[in-house]
């Protein structure tokens, strides 16, 4: 991996992390386009810029994270399914992450529902605020954001209007659960990559994910910013159509024999 390919992945995921859209969809076309799906280094150096898009989001809302130690508890809440159920089928999930067929056919029909989700929930989502119930719903739905290609984003903000919270106050919920969770997932993918050997800590893997995680980190300041005021104004439909076209190409791509790699 060089600095421009670096640099690449980093805007997908900046761009990427906190849309409906699902990163890992993106991430196996801009690695698979790059040549470099299959380095060891690649996986690494995608879990590990996940902390710059976590940032913008403490950057962010860091009022938020000083209000109220209900605020916490909340979190913690919404974070316990997803980190119960990821230790107990840790293998699983690892092992339905190599498919990409699972991943374009999760995309095809997440963007089938979003397509809809609008006017399901056109009179339901009132509240601005979730309580500790909402909370651990939100957490179960996130859960489902473990099948590769649904979208921890789109998820959690489907379960967040599920129970009754506005368009706004539901991602903006995705956003702040994503701290723990994608901390917890991060710092043990990083775990696993030392002690495997593949991230050694050299003066050039930290240069990469030095400028990974700076990108990541701007990127998804702008990600977070346009969305919230394009969900407030327009919803879900585009996103849905997004979705299913790019659903789409993945299933042509592999229906023609191209081979394309997790990482």
């Amino acid at each position: 991996m060089n600095v421009i390919q670096a640099i690449i992945l980093a805007i997908i995921e900046g761009i990427t992390e906190y849309l409906p859209i699902s990163s890992t969809g993106h991430m196996i076309i801009g690695a698979s386009f790059l040549g470099i799906a299959e380095h060891p280094f690649t996986k690494i150096f995608e879990v590990n810029i996940q902390f710059g898009a976590i940032l913008a989001v403490i950057v962010l809302y860091w009022k938020r994270f000083f209000q109220s130690f209900d605020f916490y508890i909340k979190l913690l809440v919404a974070f316990i399914p997803a980190a119960i159920i990821g230790f107990v089928l840790n293998d699983f999930i690892d092992s339905i992450l190599e498919n990409v067929w699972v991943v374009a056919i999760s995309l095809l029909l997440g963007g089938i529902i979003l397509i809809f989700i609008d006017k399901y929930f056109e009179q339901r989502t009132h509240k601005t605020e979730p309580n500790l119930k909402d909370s651990f719903v939100i957490g179960l739905f996130q859960c489902i954001a473990m099948i590769p290609g649904v979208s921890r984003s789109a998820s959690t903000i489907i379960g967040g209007m599920f129970m009754g919270l506005t368009r706004k106050a539901a991602a903006e919920m995705s956003f702040f659960l994503a701290v723990p969770t994608m901390f917890a997932a991060s710092a043990y993918k990083l775990l696993k990559g030392y002690k495997s050997g593949d991230l050694t800590f050299d003066n050039e893997q930290l240069m990469l994910l030095g400028v990974g995680n700076l990108v990541a980190f701007i990127v998804a300041v702008v990600a977070i910013k346009f969305f919230i005021e394009f969900l407030q104004k327009y919803g879900f439909k585009v996103f849905g159509y997004y979705r299913i076209v790019l659903g789409i190409i993945l299933l042509a791509l592999l229906y023609s024999g191209v081979d394309l790699k997790i990482v």
